[in-house]
C-alpha cells in the first residue's frame, strides 16, 4: 500500500495547524498528526536564565510517542486499504505532520504577546538553529510565504499536493504495469 506524508512547519502560532486542518477538509482519506500533542508536562520543560520554559526545543517534545503515533498511521493505512494496480489518489492515504520549527520572523504577529524578550531571546535563535538543520537535509523542502492570506496559502500547498499525487500514481501505475506477467 502507497502512502504520502506532507511535513508542515513554521513559526509558533503561524498557521500551521489551520493549513493541516483545511487540507484534511479537502483531501480524501486525510490525517493529521500534530507535533503540539506530543509536549511533556510542564515541569519537565527545562526554564532558561530569563525564567522563560523552553518549549521551542525538541527536548520539550515527547518525540518517541510522536514517532510511535506515526508508525502506527502508517501501520493503521497499511491494513485499512486494499491495493489495487489501479490504485486512485483518493484511495491513497495521506498523512500531514505538521510542527513548531520556525521560519517567519518579520512577519509574526502574536496574540496574546510574549514576555519582553522572549521571542528575541529564545524563539529567534532555536529558529535560526533549526532552520539551518533543515537546510543540511537533503530532504525537498518548499518554503511558504508568510505574509500570503491563509487562503492563498492553502490554495498553493493543496495544488502542490494534488500534482504530487497525480505524478505518485502514474510512477505507481507504470511500475505495476512493468511488473505484469502473463501466463
Amino acid at each position: 500500500m502507497k502512502t504520502f506524508i506532507v511535513g508542515i512547519s513554521g513559526v509558533t502560532n503561524g498557521g500551521k495547524t489551520t493549513l493541516a486542518k483545511n487540507l484534511q477538509k479537502h483531501l480524501p482519506n486525510c490525517s493529521v498528526i500534530s507535533q503540539d500533542d506530543f509536549f511533556k508536562p510542564e515541569s519537565e520543560i527545562e526554564t532558561d536564565k530569563n525564567g522563560f520554559l523552553q518549549y521551542d526545543v525538541l527536548e520539550a517534545l515527547n518525540m518517541e510517542k510522536m514517532m510511535s503515533a506515526i508508525s502506527c498511521w502508517m501501520e493503521s493505512a497499511r491494513r485499512s486499504v486494499v491495493s489495487t494496480d489501479r490504485e486512485s489518489a483518493e484511495e491513497i492515504p495521506i498523512l500531514i505532520i505538521e510542527g513548531f520549527l520556525l521560519f517567519n520572523y518579520n512577519t509574526r504577529v502574536y496574540e496574546p504577546p510574549d514576555s519582553p524578550g522572549y521571542f528575541d531571546g529564545h524563539v529567534w535563535p532555536m529558529y535560526l538553529k533549526h532552520r539551518q538543520e533543515m537546510q543540511d537535509i537533503t530532504w525537498e523542502v518548499v518554503y511558504l510565504d508568510g505574509t500570503k492570506s491563509e487562503e492563498d496559502l492553502f490554495l498553493q500547498v493543496y495544488e502542490d499536493l494534488i500534482q504530487e499525487l497525480a505524478k505518485q500514481k502514474l510512477t505507481w501505475q507504470s511500475h505495476a504495469e512493468g511488473l505484469q506477467v502473463t501466463a
